[in-house]
């Protein structure tokens, strides 16, 4: 396992963007698949977006496809989740997760051994 630190949340209005970051420590995270979540008041936690442990594919929610983008910068051990085009209904808890070589299933949080601490993100006008 590692341990994450989400960082970049905050009060955005409609139409703005973000860069939310999750950094690991513990261990070399380029041979680490990397999800986005969230979690709204009231709701269960949600996939956003994930990457696999080679990089080279991605995957997103309908609901925020063209919108978000997820990367990494291995150099630096850090994951990004950039969001632009805000919308209310993005608001919620940000989450970032990782599993040591995982390449399916990455949409569901079952998969991931280790989280952060989630970062909050409001998006109101």
């Amino acid at each position: 396992q590692v341990q994450l630190v989400e960082a970049g949340g905050g009060l955005m209005q409609p139409g703005d963007s973000l860069r939310l970051s999750c950094t690991a420590s513990g261990r070399t995270f380029s041979s680490y698949a990397m999800a986005w979540f969230r979690q709204a008041p009231g709701k269960e936690r949600e996939f956003v977006a994930a990457m696999n442990w080679i990089g080279g594919s991605l995957y997103y929610a309908d609901s925020v496809k063209g919108r978000f983008t997820i990367s990494r910068d291995d150099d630096r051990n850090t994951g990004y989740l950039q969001l632009n085009n805000l919308k209310p209904e993005d608001t919620g808890v940000y989450y970032c997760a990782t599993r040591r070589y995982a390449y399916k299933n990455l949409d569901q949080p079952t998969t991931y051994d280790s989280w952060g601490q989630g970062t909050q993100v409001t998006v109101s006008s």
